[in-house]
């Protein structure tokens, strides 16, 4: 069987940049190749991130591009000619499998490979991410590290037995008694998979993950060959601050667009920004981030402008050249003040995103983490 290959993707946003310095500071054993996928359409603060990332780590960041032979300037214009000027959407989103998962699973291959993803711990959500057999994620930020798929076996009511000799197998100590307890109780409408996994993990995560590793070797998983794994005595659960503590005091710094931009209006002072990396027209975009771009960055908001042709618009309900006219930007600058004064009562930040919180887990994974 081929070597492990330890996989760590740079979305260009926070969460991965601040694992990949994570990683590097506390797992330095570990050869993780690095890589991002370039749609050509990122904002210029991305390619800054990536470059500051590089310097960090010590190592070239290998650069995926989805097509290397077109006639078009970049793989996203190679792919909208494709499919005649389509644009894609939530329910649509074709730029992430094409742009970003398939030269991801073109780079690896069939090679085993353990897959970093840098979703954080007051996060409930996986993303959207490769679900090839070869592949395995591990969610280091995360009170579990494990991907859905594989604490739904670990606890599967069918394996109990299994799992209960792996645990009695292992050096015991005063909570293995009560985690045996667990395992033997089975999962039903009143005592969910959730509620056992995390009554476990607050029992002991160690002991949980050295359970995990263990039953992985009876499976596929791409960890089963692996006699180590530092990962399983990892008890750190990094949340939103921890992400921007880890940036800033690494130096590679948080990238430009999540930093907050002064307006006025109507004689009151607000602030905007953008909330997620990827493409500078992304349509998980709220609409104020959408004003943000065309006044930061008004080019690369008519190059999404030119875009939207032939009854496709990045939005659902609204066309770009309509969210620009004056009383329109009045009406979404309004409505945005009134939302982030009421939010900022509870939340204090330097960064608007905190104040946007609602719109961060929408979105796929291996763009915006």
């Amino acid at each position: 069987m081929s070597k492990v290959r330890h996989v760590l993707g740079i979305s260009g946003g926070k969460d991965s940049a601040a694992l990949a310095i994570y990683m590097k500071k506390n797992y330095p054993e570990l050869d993780i190749e690095y890589y991002t996928s370039d749609t050509g359409k990122e904002l210029q603060e991305t390619y800054d991130l990536i470059s500051n990332l590089e310097t960090f780590l010590g190592k070239k960041i290998t650069v995926l591009k989805a097509v290397n032979d077109s006639s078009e300037d970049n793989p996203f214009d190679h792919f909208i000619k494709l499919f005649k000027g389509y644009l894609p959407s939530s329910n649509a989103r074709w730029c992430t499998k094409k742009l970003k998962l398939d030269p991801f699973e073109n780079f690896v291959g069939d090679d085993p490979v353990i897959s970093y993803v840098g979703i954080r711990g007051d996060e409930d959500r996986e993303g959207y991410i490769s679900k090839k057999s070869n592949i395995q994620s591990i969610f280091p930020f995360r009170k579990s590290i494990w991907s859905e798929d594989v604490i739904s076996k670990v606890l599967s009511n069918k394996n109990i037995s299994f799992t209960s000799k792996i645990l009695l197998s292992q050096p015991k100590n005063d909570k293995t008694e009560r985690i045996l307890e667990l395992i033997n109780t089975e999962i039903s409408t009143s005592f969910s998979q959730s509620q056992k996994l995390n009554s476990l993990l607050d029992l002991g995560i160690k002991e949980f993950n050295s359970i995990v590793f263990e039953f992985l070797k009876s499976t596929e998983y791409p960890l089963s060959t692996e006699e180590l794994f530092p990962l399983i005595n990892n008890e750190d659960i990094l949340v939103r601050d921890d992400i921007f503590k880890l940036l800033e005091d690494s130096g590679v710094g948080v990238p430009a667009y999540y930093k907050e931009v002064e307006f006025e209006i109507n004689g009151e002072k607000s602030s905007y920004a953008r909330s997620r990396s990827g493409c500078f027209f992304c349509f998980y975009q709220q609409k104020i981030e959408w004003i943000w771009l065309y006044e930061q960055h008004p080019d690369l908001f008519y190059k999404a402008l030119e875009y939207e042709k032939d009854g496709y618009t990045w939005m659902q309900d609204e066309s770009l050249e309509d969210i620009i006219k004056p009383e329109r930007i009045a009406k979404i600058k309004e409505d945005h003040l009134k939302r982030t004064n009421k939010k900022a009562l509870n939340k204090k930040s330097p960064y608007l995103l905190d104040l946007l919180d609602d719109a961060e887990g929408e979105g796929c994974a291996s763009c915006f983490i």
